[in-house]
């Protein structure tokens, strides 16, 4: 048997491929930038043949990078963009459609209906989650309605329904495994995440044909082999991103707390065997699922991190690269407190307002490139702050909070030590900040029997360095109590 590691990283704006060696540290990567597509104003779509393309470009670029044969693979791990909906024909593997991105909104207004009619209840109540275009239920519904014929098709058996880890596991199983994983089941709105299947009564009220779905697996378990490397690897691990990266950074205890900065920020708190739902707003949702059994976490969604740097960079061309707003917000005066809330799509958890939209506030005539750079970055961490609120509100006994932090924001130590400011908490950054794929990679290494079970060991996770507050506390609740009056002057509805 093999003992290095692949991970397939699926993301939002790029797909990477990742070579680990059995240590658990990167021995090479490859990247591919994903194009976006955007027909409508609040629509996101991917071309799922750019997607397939990606995933295999990246993978043989990372072997050849690495100097790997296919037979020193132990493992595969696929980690991908949650939420994400892809709809294909058995027949020929072709999407009937351009995939549906978790971030698309065009369905806000089914989702408002259902919260009007009372189903947001049930909703909650089975998968822990809310009646948002955010997940895929309500995007698979609308291909249904939308793509001529689609909805006769899937009603014979002759369409299949997956999120982006189910039509890559597809393809590079030639058509022979149809299937996902537990974590990725629980972000569709149509399956009972404490009972582990797929709810009937919810497939009914989102109008989806039970033909079309796949069977959901373990995280860590055998998915079938792809011979897309020229020779069979088994691919044995699978989670969405977030979840990957929870893994990722060791959180195995109850109470431990991670949050990852990429296009969006996802922040997951690990509350063990029995899920706790949120009175806050907040997501209840599958941390992973080994063995059978389920581990939980409470979630908040920031739709929003990232991409406000590259609205900088690509909307009003006042950076060149990303890693100039760092130095950049430094230089900005401190007199003045400008407040960016990024509502491009809506506002995500704690407020769940799709409706909103991103606004500037505290302008002055000296305002500039500087200052908006610093309320790009201070939105990250005002949001941060919001949803851990929410958490020690809803999970009280989680004891002193330590923040881990992974995504391509984190390199930033200015936007860091804002970060731990903000929070008033210590701000761990590991020293392999791919944290999503290092997850995949661990999973199928688990499967592969080259690790203990989580609990047992975390010897894969190394900081980096730790950001400590500097800043007053009452300061920082000072600036937090602007932030919170600018989402409210920003919301759809004024609370």
């Amino acid at each position: 048997m093999g003992n290095v590691l692949l991970a397939l990283d699926q993301g939002t704006t790029s797909t990477r491929a990742i070579v680990f060696g059995p240590d658990l540290l990167p021995l090479a990567t490859a990247q591919q930038e994903l194009p976006q597509h955007f027909p409508a104003p609040g629509w996101v779509e991917h071309e799922p043949e750019d997607i397939w393309q990606s995933a295999v470009t990246v993978l043989r670029q990372a072997m050849r990078a690495a100097g790997a044969e296919p037979r020193q693979v132990a493992g595969i791990g696929i980690t991908n963009q949650r939420e994400t909906v892809v709809l294909w024909d058995r027949a020929s593997g072709r999407a009937v459609h351009r995939a549906i991105v978790w971030q698309d909104r065009r369905t806000a207004e089914g989702c408002a209906r259902l919260r009007e009619a009372g189903h947001e209840a049930l909703i909650s109540a089975r998968t822990g989650l809310l009646a948002d275009p955010y997940f895929s239920a309500t995007k698979l519904a609308w291909l249904l309605d939308h793509v001529p014929g689609a909805r006769a098709q899937a009603e014979r058996g002759e369409l299949a329904f997956g999120t982006v880890d189910c039509f890559l596991l597809w393809r590079l199983t030639g058509g022979r495994v149809h299937a996902t994983d537990a974590t990725n089941a629980a972000r569709t709105s149509l399956f009972d995440i404490t009972r582990g299947c797929w709810d009937a009564e919810l497939l009914r009220l989102f109008d989806i044909p039970a033909a079309i779905l796949p069977e959901v697996r373990d995280c860590a378990a055998e998915f079938g082999t792809t011979d897309v490397l020229g020779a069979a690897v088994p691919i044995r691990g699978m989670a969405g991103d977030q979840q990957a990266a929870t893994l990722g950074q060791a959180c195995f205890a109850p109470g431990m707390l991670k949050s990852t900065y990429g296009t969006g920020c996802f922040a997951l708190l690990n509350t063990g065997a029995t899920p706790v739902f949120s009175k806050h707003r907040l997501l209840t949702t599958i941390a992973w699922q080994l063995g059978g059994e389920r581990t939980y976490a409470l979630e908040g969604a920031i739709f929003v991190a990232g991409a406000a740097v590259q609205w900088l960079r690509d909307g009003l061309g006042i950076i060149g690269t990303a890693a100039e707003t760092g130095a950049l917000a430094a230089q900005a005066d401190p007199a003045q407190q400008v407040y960016l809330v990024p509502a491009f799509v809506g506002l995500g958890a704690p407020w769940w307002d799709a409706e909103a939209r991103a606004a500037l506030f505290g302008l002055t005539r000296n305002s500039g490139r500087a200052e908006i750079a610093r309320a790009a970055l201070e939105s990250v961490a005002f949001q941060t702050r919001d949803l851990l609120d929410a958490m020690r509100a809803d999970y009280p006994d989680q004891g002193e909070t330590v923040l881990r932090v992974d995504g391509g924001m984190v390199a930033s130590d200015w936007t860091m030590q804002f970060l731990a400011d903000v929070l008033g908490a210590p701000v761990d950054r590991p020293s392999v900040m791919e944290t999503t794929a290092l997850g995949a990679a661990w999973l199928a290494g688990l499967q592969a029997g080259m690790f203990p079970p989580p609990g047992a060991a975390s010897t894969h996770w190394r900081l980096e360095r730790r950001f400590l507050p500097q800043m007053a506390a009452s300061e920082a609740a000072r600036r937090h109590a602007g932030w919170l009056d600018a989402v409210r002057r920003t919301r759809s509805t004024v609370v």
